[in-house]
């Protein structure tokens, strides 16, 4: 039976409270990581796993995640996936050591996968007419920008009015309602009693070993400040981490239904799209991380005023994103977007690099870069993901989306960790010839900056090399699948407009 208008509109709202505590978690944490280094005894290096634990288990279980809904129904995973999130939410707030909230971080990071998986597919269910889902994609798009930019203003109040574990607690009253409301409000989609094995598909193996070798690489990383990049223990945790992958690759080219067929990546597009996001967001996303312990550590800021600084970034995002950044693109063309908006953002980062060890003025050494960042990341992603999606085939679309989302958030744990671990050995080496603690702190966040400045850099390089004109996925796909035995992928044409439900593509930046 069709929902009325009205219960479309309960449902879309539930939809984008359980994507807005995503979303607020993904930014709120990044005000308060200088009080939870201070509180719990972080190391700057092993501070990175705050984030890197959400972002591992995010980026690993996320297409296993989608996977899950398209085979048990999307409500029970989102559902699940909120419930998970609540409860690790508690953990985070009351944990009182770093292995407790790093433990609760990973477990919020895969029910948060859980959630931003099903999410947006709900969504473009619950609204079949074209007119309909653009005004509800809007209000969704629209929670996704307000939801970074609150994260980052109520973390620095919370932070600072009481006390960093509240910017778990806070989660609690917003996943609670929205698992009980979606219960009530969303239409059950479970598949029909007697199927068999539902989860037969789902490729937890696959699963599995994509997120152990992260979890080792990273920690291979963040391990060279006190072991070196050449200790055994480094070579060996990453020998580790890259037979892993190597399992993984080979399980996805002979597994029946493997997370991430090797065919999708016969397009130039998209291979090119999400090589060239990696290395986007592998420099991106140190800035939130490295500003904040710049404006702490150096500056001098409190929580609030570091929200506040680092505010217009998300700002300027939503406004770019939603407002600019299509039209461009329909004028332009997405890749005469991206190119000089990834130029863009490595002259953000050469200006970061160039911040004073002390008595720093906002206006003028800390407001640009926020404001290019917004300006940069707003317009990039946008033509980022419409050249990743336009060779696409109808049958792939919700795959590639979930792909590129997966790359957006492996690219940014493993840039942290890599930045993190940078800056951290740059500080140590300065602290270690006399110089003072600020110069010498600010020393390893220049070099931090320089680095993701490279990284942006390399991003472009990329761009301009690989994403110059559809690599003819739709019909060598189409051919495979022939040849596989799906008629309606042959019917497919390339560049139609997807039809399958994509996952989640939000930015953390």
């Amino acid at each position: 039976m069709p929902l009325s208008s009205r219960s479309r509109s309960a449902a879309l709202g539930v939809l984008s409270a359980g994507t807005l505590m995503i979303i607020l978690d993904g930014t709120i944490v990044t005000v308060a990581l200088p009080s939870i280094q201070h509180d719990l005894g972080f190391s700057q290096s092993a501070l990175a796993w705050v984030v890197n634990a959400y972002l591992v288990a995010f980026g690993g279980l996320l297409l296993l995640s989608g996977r899950i809904g398209d085979l048990i129904g999307r409500r029970r995973v989102l559902v699940g996936g909120l419930a998970a999130f609540t409860a690790a939410s508690l953990a985070c707030g009351l944990a009182d050591s770093a292995g407790l909230l790093i433990a609760a971080r990973f477990v919020q990071g895969a029910a948060g996968a859980m959630v931003s998986a099903v999410s947006l597919g709900m969504v473009i269910a619950l609204y079949p007419d074209p007119n309909g889902r653009g005004r509800a994609m809007g209000v969704y798009s629209f929670v996704q920008s307000a939801g970074g930019v609150l994260g980052l203003l109520t973390g620095g109040v919370l932070t600072q009015a009481v006390n960093w574990h509240w910017i778990f607690f806070v989660n609690l009253p917003i996943g609670a309602a929205a698992a009980v409301l979606s219960l009530r409000l969303l239409p059950d989609d479970s598949p029909a009693a007697g199927s068999g094995n539902p989860v037969r598909g789902a490729d937890a193996p696959g699963a599995l070993l994509v997120t152990a070798a992260l979890m080792l690489g990273v920690y291979a990383i963040v391990g060279t400040t006190d072991h070196g990049w050449t200790s055994a223990s480094t070579v060996s945790f990453s020998a580790v981490s890259l037979a892993l992958l190597a399992g993984f690759l080979v399980r996805q080219a002979t597994a029946a239904q493997p997370l991430m067929p090797p065919r999708l990546f016969r397009s130039r597009l998209v291979t090119g799209a999400n090589i060239v996001q990696a290395l986007m967001v592998a420099g991106a996303f140190g800035f939130q991380f490295m500003i904040s312990l710049y404006l702490q550590r150096v500056l001098g800021y409190d929580p609030l005023r570091i929200g506040l600084a680092i505010a217009p970034t998300g700002l300027v995002i939503g406004v770019m994103s939603l407002a600019l950044s299509a039209r461009l693109g329909a004028r332009f063309g997405e890749r005469a977007v991206l190119l000089p908006s990834l130029a863009l953002f490595t002259g953000g980062f050469l200006l970061l690099a160039r911040v004073p060890a002390g008595h720093a003025s906002y206006v003028t050494d800390i407001l640009p870069a926020t404001l290019v960042f917004g300006t940069a990341f707003g317009l990039a992603m946008p033509a980022l993901m419409s050249l990743g999606m336009a060779d696409a085939t109808p049958a792939d679309a919700g795959l590639i989306s979930g792909v590129f989302n997966t790359a957006q958030q492996i690219g940014a744990a493993l840039g942290l960790a890599v930045l993190a671990a940078l800056a951290t050995a740059r500080t140590d080496h300065l602290t270690a010839a006399d110089h003072p603690q600020a110069a010498a702190l600010t020393g390893g966040y220049h070099l931090a900056f320089l680095v993701a400045a490279g990284l942006l850099a390399a991003a472009a390089l990329a761009a301009a090399v690989l994403l110059r004109s559809p690599g003819g996925f739709g019909a060598a796909a189409a051919v495979a699948d022939s040849a596989a035995g799906d008629p309606a992928a042959v019917s497919a044409s390339p560049g139609s407009p997807p039809e399958a439900e994509p996952t989640d593509r939000r930015a953390h930046v």
